[in-house]
Parts: C-alpha cells; structure tokens; sequence
C-alpha cells in the first residue's frame, strides 16, 4: 500500500486544539466516535497490555456538571485572565481568548471524550501506564481531524480529577489522562503552527550538538556546526534579559573569557562592538571583536565573533518566558569565517570533524557554566 505522504503530513501538521471553531450545533454520531477510537486502539502499547478505558460523555446534564468541575478547576481562571488580557497585545492573548472561550460552551459541546487507563503511576517507569495511552488519545486527534472533526487537548480537569471519577463512576486504580471536547470544525483550513526546525532541537551523539546543514552526522565546519544549553530561570524575560544583555557577566562564569566589554563610546545595540579577552592552555591568550547583528529587548541577542559578515562563530541568547519564569537558551555556530579551530584544521583536514567535535563539548561545558551562572545571578537580584 501506499501511502500520499503529503496528505498525511498535513494531517500530522494541522491537527490543532480546536476550541472556537467547534460547531455547538451538529450532533456528531456516535459511530464515528467508536470508528476513531477503533482507529486508536490501534496505537503501541508498553509490555503489550491493552488497558485502555475510553469514556464519551453525551447526556447533557453530566456535560453540564463536567463543565462546572472544569470552571471551578481552571476555566474561571482562564476567564478572568482572558478578560484581563484583552487588548493588550499580550503574547498569550489569543490562547487564552480561546481556552475561555472553551471554558465557557464546554457544557454545549456534542461529545466529551475522556481516555483513561488501568494502573495509577507510581515512577515505576513499569510499562503500561502512560506510555500506552498518551499516543493512543493523539492518534484519536488525528483520526477525528481525518474526519472532519476537532478535539482539544486540555487537563485542567485533573485537578478535580476526584471529582470527576465520582460523577462519571470512574473506579479507584483508573487514572485519567486527558479532557477532550469533541464537535465537527467550523470550516477546514487548519495551518502548521510555528515550531523550531528540527535541525535547531535534533540532537546528534551529544545533547545540544546540532550540525547545520550537514547530510549526515559528521558535520564540517561549513555546515554550521552548533551547540545549545537551555535553562529554566525563575523569572520574567525583562529579569533576564537585564544580565544576559551585559557582555561581561559571561566571564564571571566561563573559564575560556576572561574579560568583555562594550567597546569605548558603543551603546548597546544593533551595530555595537564587545571586545573580549580569551584564554585557552593550547592557543594562549588573544582578545576578539564581536558585532552585535541581532538586539530584540526581553528576547533575542546575537553577536558575530571578528567579522559581521563572515564570523568565526556565532553567539546568540533567545529568551523565552514560560509559565513562572523564562527559558534561556544560548547557542553557539561555528564558522563560515576562520577561528582558533582554523590551523588545526588545515594541518589535519582529514580530521576536521573531531576538532569541531572536541571544540563544541569545550563550548557546551563553559556554555553550562555561564547560563548556571546567568541563573543565580537573576535569582540573587
């Protein structure tokens, strides 16, 4: 058999939360609702053990009380901060438009589908639990979207989960998995939601190593060659960018800077020069100039090592705020310019891939340094 894989990665692709584009009107037969749980019983499931349990609720009176135990959980929270949020170009404006809105007509949704399964999670890590049910309830999304039908994805009930086993006679040693509402679209043209591409969070032999545009995992220093630490930090962006946005902090931290600075009379900002001083046992000391290519307040900063143009390595900060706080990223490219790397490599061009190799773990180790560094400076503020 084969398959049109273009429509199946629109499938894949375009399957979203749908919240205020569920019809509240059309009744959705409950065939179609067993043929896509058929569809999902389909998915892998941890030692083999089938222990799948699929609730779909319909009476409208249960719905009614579901809705007030998913109100009472988190749907009145997401009204009023919807409420708060309207108009202020926030970035989590829309979402929470659309969770509130779902909070607030979930009771007149036509079908809430609710899968659960046998066992109660102890950190085990046994098979059978979680990895057996979380891809059969996606694989449920995706049969539902193929059929014109929407779902969205929301455990805001588990907090009252209690609650919820009791109305829907769900027995002691069931957990619930996930709350989904389930009603035909309001029309059809879903798009891709904005991810990273996979070549930025794909990982290769060592965490944080991605290789650019190489075909396979040896990348060379034309590909691009990159490393990535990430932490969390408990704090707004605006918090965290005010350290990561002061060039010497890092070398507080790293063991390879020693010094940095904005050059005499630069401001901070696109244009602006940082003069570094390093230190490495095999090379000695040498100072770099860097221009900052990239300067977004609260969210992105990327300076290019020695030449704008044609850098021996690109730096870059992405902040990210997150639920109580901010993600921190810092990635380091290697190249296309020459660098400290660039003798070693014309002396040994058969092993150019090791020498970057060797260069991005010595990045990555003082990267951790840094950003565990950056944290506990935020922390201490």
């Amino acid at each position: 058999m084969e398959f049109d894989v273009g429509q199946i990665d629109a499938l894949l692709s375009t399957t979203r939360s749908v919240r205020k584009r569920l019809d509240l009107e059309r009744a959705v037969p409950q065939q179609l609702v067993l043929d896509c749980i058929d569809v999902a019983e389909q998915a892998p499931s941890g030692g083999n053990v089938s222990s799948r349990r699929w609730v779909v609720v319909r009476d409208p009176e249960t719905k009614a009380r579901l809705a007030e135990l998913y109100r009472a959980a988190a749907g009145d929270w997401m009204i009023e901060t919807a409420a708060r949020l309207r108009g202020t170009g926030h970035e989590n404006e829309r979402v929470m438009a659309s969770a509130a809105h779902l909070a607030e007509h979930l009771a007149e949704v036509p079908v809430i589908v609710i899968p659960c399964i046998w066992g109660v999670h102890d950190g085990s890590g046994r098979p059978g639990l979680f990895d057996s049910v979380i891809q059969s309830a996606w694989s449920f999304c995706l049969a539902a979207r193929a059929r014109g039908l929407g779902t969205a994805w929301t455990t805001a009930h588990l907090s009252v989960g209690d609650e919820v086993a009791e109305l829907l006679g769900i027995p002691d040693g069931v957990t619930q998995i996930v709350l989904m509402p389930l009603a035909w679209t309001i029309g059809t043209d879903f798009s891709a939601a904005p991810r990273r591409p996979a070549a930025e969070i794909t990982y290769v032999d060592r965490w944080g190593v991605t290789t650019g545009s190489a075909t396979d995992a040896r990348a060379l220093l034309a590909d691009g060659p990159s490393m990535t630490v990430e932490v969390d930090i408990d704090a707004p962006p605006p918090e965290v960018w005010a350290v990561v946005s002061d060039p010497a902090v890092p070398a507080r931290f790293s063991e390879e800077l020693q010094e940095a600075r904005w050059a005499d009379g630069d401001e901070p900002g696109i244009g602006a020069r940082i003069i570094g001083r390093n230190q490495h046992p095999a090379v000695g000391e040498w100072e770099t100039t860097s221009y900052v290519v990239a300067w977004e307040p609260d969210r992105l900063l990327t300076w290019h090592v020695s030449d704008a143009e044609r850098p021996g390595a690109r730096w870059t900060y992405e902040l990210e705020g997150r639920p109580g706080g901010t993600r921190l990223r810092m990635t380091v490219t290697l190249g296309p310019g020459p660098s400290g790397i660039t003798p070693a490599i014309e002396r040994m061009p058969d092993r150019e891939a090791d020498i970057i190799s060797r260069r991005l773990a010595e990045h990555g180790d003082n990267m951790r340094r840094t950003l565990e560094g950056i944290r506990e400076v935020v922390n201490d503020r």
